[in-house]
C-alpha cells in the first residue's frame, strides 16, 4: 500500500496545513485547517478572481488602458506592464519583459474600487469570499499581498478554480492561459526565465525549470505561491488541486518539500 504523501508534512520543519482537491470538492487535508494564516502573494488569486468577476458584471475590461502609457488592465495582471515591483517607476515599455509587479496588482484593485463605488476589501469579501464559503478570510494589506485566512477557505478558493461557479469557465481558462507568450523574467524564489510564462494574475508552470510544482506537473498547471510559505495550484490535466499555508517564510525548506508532495500526490491519484 502506497504511503499518504500528506504524512510528509510532519516533518516538514514549520507549521503548516495542507489540503489536496477534485473538482468534485476536498479529497483531504492535514494541519491546523482553520487557523488564520498569512497567504502573502497567493491573495493576488484573489484578486484575479475579482478581476473576473467585474470583467463579467460589465465593470471593466481587460483590454482598457490602465498604469503606464499603453498598458492594459491585462498587461498588469500579467506582469508585463514595465512597471517595478513595488513603485509606478516604468522598468521597460508593456510587453516587452515580465516583471513581477505588485504595484501593477495592486492599480487593478484601484480601477475596480473606484467602478464598483466602494473600498477593494469590502467588494473582495461580498463579491467573492462570501459566495465561495470563505468567511474566515479577510484583506489586512495590499490586494498584491494582504490576505489572511484559514485552509479551509483556501481549500474552498482551489475547488472553485478547478471547476468554476462564480465566474465562467471560458473566462477563467483565458485568465489561466499565457498572456504575452514568451517573455523573459525573473520568478521569484526561483531566478530568471527565459519564458517567464503568465497568465492573467495566475503563474501558469509551462517549461520553467526551477519550479515550486514537481516534475509531474503538467504545463497548463497554474496557481501561485506567497513568501509566506503558502502556495494554490491546479493541475487541469490531472484534475487534482494543492493547497498550503505554513507560519514560516518560504525558503530552502519549501523548496525541497513542495516539489516532492507534488510529485507524490499526483503519483499517488493517477494511481
Amino acid at each position: 500500500m502506497m504511503a499518504n504523501p500528506l504524512d510528509q508534512v510532519a516533518s516538514w520543519p514549520v507549521t503548516a496545513a495542507v489540503g489536496v482537491v477534485s473538482a468534485a470538492g476536498v479529497l483531504e487535508t492535514t494541519g491546523p485547517a482553520s487557523q488564520p494564516f498569512r497567504w502573502a502573494s497567493v491573495t493576488k488569486l484573489l484578486t484575479a478572481l475579482a478581476a473576473l468577476d467585474a470583467v463579467q458584471r460589465g465593470l471593466l475590461g481587460l483590454d482598457e488602458p490602465a498604469g503606464p502609457p499603453g498598458s492594459t488592465i491585462r498587461h498588469l495582471l500579467a506582469h508585463a506592464s514595465g512597471l517595478a515591483f513595488d513603485s509606478d517607476a516604468i522598468l521597460a515599455r508593456p510587453g516587452a519583459r515580465r516583471i513581477y509587479s505588485n504595484r501593477g496588482i495592486e492599480i487593478v484593485a484601484e480601477v475596480i474600487a473606484a467602478r464598483s463605488g466602494q473600498p477593494f476589501e469590502r467588494l473582495l469579501a461580498d463579491e467573492i469570499c462570501l459566495p465561495l464559503g470563505m468567511p474566515g478570510t479577510r484583506l489586512t494589506g495590499s490586494p498584491a499581498w494582504g490576505a489572511v485566512g484559514p485552509l479551509t477557505d483556501l481549500v474552498n478558493l482551489a475547488v472553485e478554480l478547478a471547476s468554476p461557479s462564480l465566474v465562467s469557465e471560458d473566462l477563467l481558462a483565458e485568465a489561466t492561459r499565457v498572456a504575452f507568450p514568451g517573455l523573459p523574467g525573473v520568478l521569484p524564489g526561483f531566478g530568471r526565465q527565459a519564458s517567464c510564462d503568465w497568465g492573467l494574475g495566475f503563474e501558469i508552470r509551462v517549461s520553467k525549470a526551477p519550479h515550486w510544482t514537481g516534475s509531474r506537473n503538467s504545463p497548463r498547471t497554474f496557481g501561485h505561491f506567497g513568501r509566506s510559505g503558502s502556495f494554490l495550484w491546479v493541475d487541469p490535466e490531472a484534475g487534482l488541486a494543492c493547497v498550503a499555508v505554513a507560519d514560516q517564510d518560504f525558503g530552502d525548506w519549501a523548496r525541497q518539500a513542495w516539489p516532492r508532495l507534488s510529485d507524490d500526490l499526483l503519483a499517488t491519484h493517477a494511481a
